[in-house]
């Protein structure tokens, strides 16, 4: 008998059966001697133990988990070498799921799933075999146990059965310090192929965090990560199994990480200079005054110890560190004596208790401010009911906002009523008015806390005198916008690529830290979007510009403008938009800062080889047409030659047009003949003047005879001018006017005629003989024009 699988058997089981059937039956025949395989019994019988045949040894039957077919799944197949395919033998299965989840046909020996069976409910089932005569219903097999082995499939997907987690990591610590290992467990079977190998993968909390695939250590992988900046991280893991393949079931958990605080930040004072008054009847040991050093760190890392560094101070005051509060408490150490000593200058240092070696590169941890103590005088006047005031008011509240009141009593038996009033020589005084009988102060306008935070007044009560020093602190309100730091040019480099941060902005805030100090960033809503660049907020008060694009080119556009909104964190959140100018250009690294890097000419003009050929080529053929058009220039014919006799006047043109018609006194050379005489007759050039004399030149042009004052033509020209300045009909350009302005005190005068109103035959040249022997030959021809004048009026003397 003997039982197959799905699988095919060996060969060498195949042979063990063919040599069984051929020795005969498997039954061995009792005999008197007990044999080998006999044991004598008590009662003197014999018990056989029949050997099992090698057909009979069973192997695990496998069948496949979450079977869905419509069919019952075909399990394996029990065979008895006594079966000779004639129906005479029997198979019975019994055992666990025997008859319900798995059935045997009896004549064939098959055997059937009838459900869908899971894997992780249960492994394994074991059953039994028998082998009967259908007849005489003899076993013709003993009884044979047998398992069956439900075979897994991946239908669980990875689980963490602790998340999600918290954990925490000092800030500033090195990329690669592990946080936190986190285990996914899978219910599939671990032993048979990949349906529990689980890989692990971070989906959110990139870059600040990794995570191994293999052992799910999550490390920090960003350096220098600051708490003050941001405190709280979450992060999400995913496990994979079937070895992180397409197919694969997850699962996720969130690990919330949280960075505690290490001492990396020193104390810093508001302030360097403060100012207290003290009155000189301030008692020995007791509190007078106190400053405070901020320290963004928590707990012991922000612990400060105050201290007096100079002399001066130390003698008359001592400084103590108050736990709760980390102020510095100033006290008196000595009584202070107005007449002797007025002010004392203080010099305070605040150190860290607990200092990182680790931040040492940082710098000290310590800061220093000067604190200038002013010592009051004491009389007996009235008592203030406190040594100093500290009064607070929120800024832009309206005229006639109550501040707060001071009290004094007047310390003499009498107990006189006290008035108060403010010391006029300070600048409170403009800010704030006292009732002069409650001692209420109020505002005299409103105040803004950005100009004046702070506002130091001296309230005086009458009697001898007495004041106290109020301090008034201006409340902020959020009433100032945040605005983007534009002081760093952004410089977009050409090789940037889509995800690249192009620059990490900021913005500043004029109110205090209550309303500011927390931004949100965004590009505006009601613009398209950007295809060049985009905005991250990072959460921490800063935003990233991203491009959006590969590449840029400076030649194509070198300027890009990207207006970027941005919000506070005040009661009620004020916004602003400011538009950020980003310059495309090469860059070079040196150290992590990029700069702009210069390019040669032809590089920067993105010339290639061929470009520069058709260049050149170009120049070429304009050469070519500028030698060919001067060449037909010069081929030209000449001119005839003017002959000798040929006498005519000069034409000299000028390329002026002038103001056009309305321009009719552009080049009116009257002007220069005589400047008063063009005053006086205005005449009209389009107009041809009456004969004023009696001879004239031949050519009938007659000169006015109008006897005219001597004037001085610079002086006419400036008048001129002034009066073309002022006239708003003339045309809308200007007309050069040139007058050949020679100047005065020639002690030969000047022989133009054109200062003369006689006619030419009226005039002496004889004096001309005298200059010298250059004007002798000027004057003879003078004299032979004088005597070709004819006389054209019947007017004229007979000797013309």
């Amino acid at each position: 008998m003997r039982i197959s699988t799905t699988s095919c058997l060996c060969p060498f089981l195949v042979c063990l059966c063919f040599i069984q059937r051929c020795s005969g039956t498997g039954h061995h025949v009792p005999t008197k001697v007990p044999s080998k395989n006999q044991t004598k019994l008590a009662n003197g019988e014999t018990e056989v133990h029949h050997r099992p045949k090698r057909g009979w040894i069973w192997n695990q039957f496998f069948v496949l988990e979450e079977h869905m077919g419509p069919d019952a799944q075909y399990v394996g197949k029990l065979h008895s070498n006594s079966d000779k395919g004639d129906g005479s033998v029997r198979y019975i299965l019994s055992g666990e799921g025997a008859g319900t989840i798995f059935i045997i046909d009896e004549v064939t020996g098959d055997i059937h799933a009838t459900k869908s069976l899971d894997r992780e409910r249960k492994t394994h089932y074991v059953l039994h075999a028998q082998a009967l005569d259908r007849n005489t219903e003899e076993a013709l097999e003993p009884k044979s146990e047998f398992i069956i082995k439900v075979q897994d499939i991946n239908d669980n997907a990875p689980k963490f059965p602790d998340g999600p987690f918290v954990a925490t990591v000092p800030e500033m610590c090195e990329v690669g310090t592990s946080v936190l290992q986190v285990t996914a467990s899978d219910a599939d079977d671990p032993t048979y192929g990949n349906s529990a190998k689980i890989v692990y993968s971070i989906l959110q909390g990139q870059p600040y965090f990794s995570v191994d695939p293999k052992t799910g250590i999550i490390r920090t992988a960003l350096a220098d990560m600051d708490r003050e900046a941001r405190e709280h991280y979450t992060v999400v893991i995913q496990a994979k199994d079937m070895a992180g393949q397409v197919g694969g079931l997850s699962g996720s958990t969130t690990i919330n990480i949280t960075l505690t605080d290490v001492n990396d930040n020193p104390p810093k004072f508001p302030q360097k200079n403060y100012q207290l008054y003290v009155p000189e009847s301030a008692e020995v040991g007791k509190p007078v005054g106190k400053i405070k050093a901020n320290d963004d760190d928590l707990g012991v890392n922000a612990d400060i110890k105050y201290s007096i560094i100079n002399s001066e101070g130390a003698n008359m005051f001592s400084i103590s560190t108050d736990r709760e509060t980390r102020e510095g408490i100033i006290s008196l150490k000595k009584l202070l004596n107005y007449e002797r000593k007025k002010t004392y200058t203080l010099h305070i240092e605040g150190t860290n208790t607990h200092v990182d070696p680790r931040f040492s590169y940082l710098g000290s941890f310590k800061d220093t401010a000067t604190l200038k103590i002013t010592v009051g005088d004491v009389d007996e006047a009235p008592i203030f009911s406190m040594d100093y005031y500290i009064l607070d008011v929120y800024e832009n509240s309206p005229s006639g906002t109550e501040v707060g009141a001071v009290t004094a009593r007047d310390p003499d038996s009498r107990n006189s009523p006290v008035r108060y009033f403010m010391d006029s020589k300070e600048d409170g005084e403009r800010y704030f008015r006292i009732d002069e009988i409650r001692g209420v102060i109020r505002t005299m306008q409103p105040l803004d806390r950005e100009d004046t935070p702070w506002h130091n007044i001296t309230v005086m009560a009458s009697e001898v005198g007495r004041h106290v020093p109020v301090t008034v602190q201006v409340l902020d309100m959020n009433d100032n916008p945040p605005e983007v730091s534009t002081e760093e040019e952004v410089i977009v480099c050409e090789n940037s690529r889509p995800g690249q941060v192009i620059q990490t902005v900021t913005a500043v805030d004029k109110d205090d830290f209550a309303n500011g100090q927390r931004f949100s960033f965004a590009l505006p809503s009601h613009l398209p979007v950007n295809p060049n660049f985009t905005l991250k907020d990072n959460e921490d008060s800063t935003a990233s510009i991203i491009a959006r694009r590969r590449r840029f080119n400076h030649l194509t556009q070198e300027l890009y403008e990207l207006p970027v909104v941005v919000w506070d964190g005040g009661e009620p959140s004020l916004s602003s938009t400011s538009t950020l100018t980003l310059r495309v250009c090469p860059c070079q690294r040196h150290g992590k800062i990029r700069i702009c890097q210069g390019e040669a000419f032809l590089s920067s003009a993105g010339l290639s080889t061929g470009a520069l050929i058709a260049i050149l080529l170009c120049i070429i053929i304009l050469l070519a047409i500028v030698v060919l058009f001067v060449t037909l220039r010069r081929s030209k014919k000449e001119p005839l030659i003017i002959a000798e006799e040929d006498i005519r006047e000069n034409v000299v043109t000028y390329d002026d047009e002038g103001g056009g018609e309305e321009d009719t006194e552009a080049f009116d050379i009257i002007a220069l003949r005589n400047p008063a005489a063009a005053e006086e007759l205005k005449f009209r050039r389009d107009i041809r003047p009456e004969a004023r004399g009696h001879c004239s030149l031949p050519h009938n042009h007659k000169t006015p005879s109008v006897e005219l004052d001597e004037v001085d033509v610079q002086e006419f020209i400036r008048q001129r001018l002034v009066e073309a300045d002022m006239d708003t009909s003339v045309p809308p350009y200007d007309s050069l006017q040139t007058y050949a302005y020679e100047g005065q005190g020639s002690s030969t005068g000047s022989i133009s005629p054109l200062d003369s109103v006689a006619a030419p035959s009226e005039q002496e040249y004889n004096y001309l003989e005298d200059w010298g022997p250059e004007f002798r030959r000027l004057a003879e021809l003078y004299e032979d024009s004088e005597s070709d004048l004819t006389c054209w009026d019947d007017t004229c003397p007979t000797s013309c």
